[in-house]
């Protein structure tokens, strides 16, 4: 496929441009030797955030078009394997590139490296123990302790005690180890889906097909990818009846981070669904699989405990994230919105406003977790939708949400089909992300122009999932370029489903 290509070749100058403008490890001599810090500042950093950048556009425009194949009732959406093969194609130069968007990796490994130091990440930041990642980390995180689980702290110690304090080497290495995320994900996705009677081609082409997911849970790299698919592979599992191994899987992923705990109540109603749709359920029943559902997942956390030896320290770095302060939660809009209507009145800072707003938010946000898992319980499909919803609660209340964290939902939501306006909504925020989160860990927030550039690049690429050609150039193309220039509606030329899409009769 045409767009498949384009997509590939996007991934491609997207990790060549990030050389330029994205999170190079800062006093490496090893990037100086190779002639690489010519690319990152002056006429060589401009011309590769260009090609940065139209390899980001390639990729969204290749998203885009195939989502319109796979748009629901379309008679021409790609196999599944056609787009799981894809996916890995365009994670390939992302495996490849410095890291993009995000300096977390950084923090990984130096959480890693004080680790196998000595010390406690749950208990000391990294800054205990300097050195070249800690000089290329965020430094808002250097004196900040852990907040993941015991699992993957094991497995980032392991990249460490392998790649030492060779930062590229380490984050090659951690991009590996969080690869069996991808994989995993590509496998259990397509399941979920056609459990549910969803399209397993839409599933991929939502979750992990998206630029916004590869780019940053690949490019990042971002233990989203590993908790990601530990997550829709124990779902996947339980809803496929394998209840005690999906149940192992959640306690792992819980063991990666903790917010895959959401899912684990949930389970509980997919199980007596399944017992219901035998028998009668008893009260021995709900006893018994309700004892499952919370002993599995607290055994499999509590041997990766035991195996680190660092108790329950974690719960202290969860507090952390509350440094990240960005409108695209709800408790942080509304403070912003209580500071900016006090303003002509009294001088009030962000942060008193900014605390209560977010200890309202992790209320409310409770009780609609409570109030979910309650309310989906009869059946398999509604503990799907209760636990979908509850995830994206989780988002929108919680005291700040990343680009990454959209998998949460993303990776549940392949189990229904999606009215086409949801669809577009997927797209908006996905392109919206890639763009005021920028490559060199910066963010544009709060930059009105460059925001408003992203409001509308966004609801462009959203429209051309539901219009083909927005801004109508096809008609100014054949005037300048006569008959060569394709009017088809739905596909790049050449592509398989460019007949079929003319005589479906559907838009695009």
């Amino acid at each position: 496929m045409t767009e498949i290509r384009a997509g590939f070749l996007g991934a491609v100058l997207v990790a060549l441009g990030g050389f330029a403008v994205a999170d190079i490890p800062r006093n490496h001599p090893g990037l100086q030797r190779i002639g690489l810090d010519a690319i990152t500042y002056g006429h060589g950093k401009t011309l590769g955030a260009i090609v940065f950048w139209v390899g980001v556009a390639l990729m969204v425009i290749a998203w885009v078009r195939i989502g319109r194949l796979v748009r629901p009732g379309a008679d021409t959406a790609p196999a599944v394997g056609v787009l799981q093969r894809a996916t890995i194609l365009w994670s390939i130069p992302l495996i490849l590139t410095v890291p993009l968007y995000s300096r977390d990796v950084y923090a990984y490994l130096g959480q890693a490296a004080l680790f196998g130091a000595g010390f406690d990440p749950y208990a000391d930041g990294p800054a205990h123990h300097p050195g070249p990642i800690v000089d290329s980390m965020a430094q808002v995180w250097a004196s900040t302790t852990a907040p993941y689980g015991p699992m993957f702290l094991a497995i980032a110690r392991g990249v460490t005690a392998v790649t030492g304090d060779h930062v590229l080497t380490g984050v090659l290495a951690m991009r590996l180890v969080l690869l069996p995320g991808l994989l995993l994900s590509l496998w259990a996705i397509p399941r979920l889906a056609r459990h549910f009677g969803a399209s397993a081609s839409a599933g991929v082409w939502l979750a992990l097909l998206n630029p916004m997911v590869l780019i940053h849970l690949v490019g990042g790299p971002h233990v989203e990818l590993l908790m990601m698919g530990l997550l829709v592979t124990g779902v996947t599992l339980v809803v496929q009846g394998r209840h005690v191994g999906g149940l192992a899987v959640l306690g792992l992923a819980v063991s990666i981070k903790v917010t895959a705990g959401v899912a684990i109540p949930f389970m509980l109603w997919i199980w007596l669904a399944h017992i219901r749709s035998r028998r009668a359920v008893t009260a021995r029943d709900v006893a018994g699989v309700l004892a499952a559902v919370v002993l599995i997942p607290v055994a499999v956390f509590a041997a990766w405990t035991a195996v680190v030896g660092l108790g329950l320290g974690w719960l202290t770095g969860l507090g952390w994230a509350d440094r990240i302060i960005n409108w695209f939660t709800l408790p942080t809009a509304a403070a912003h919105v209580v500071t900016l209507v006090a303003a002509p009145f009294t001088s009030l800072n962000l942060w008193p406003v900014l605390t209560v707003t977010r200890l309202i938010g992790m209320v409310v946000l409770a009780v609609l977790l409570v109030a979910a898992w309650w309310r989906f319980r009869h059946d398999e499909r509604a503990a799907i939708t209760g636990l979908a919803w509850a995830m994206l609660a989780v988002l929108v209340l919680e005291p700040s949400t990343l680009p990454w964290y959209y998998t949460w939902v993303l990776c549940v939501a392949v189990a229904f089909t999606l009215p086409e306006w949801v669809r577009a909504v997927v797209v908006a925020v996905s392109t919206f992300m890639l763009i005021v989160f920028q490559p060199d860990d910066s963010i544009v927030f709060y930059k009105l122009p460059e925001v408003m550039l992203a409001f509308a690049l966004a609801g462009l690429a959203a429209w051309s999932l539901l219009r083909p050609d927005p801004l109508r150039l096809r008609p100014l193309a054949r005037r300048v370029w006569g008959s060569a220039a394709d009017p088809s509606a739905g596909t790049l030329p050449g592509t398989p489903g460019e007949t079929a899409a003319r005589g479906s009769g559907t838009p695009g």
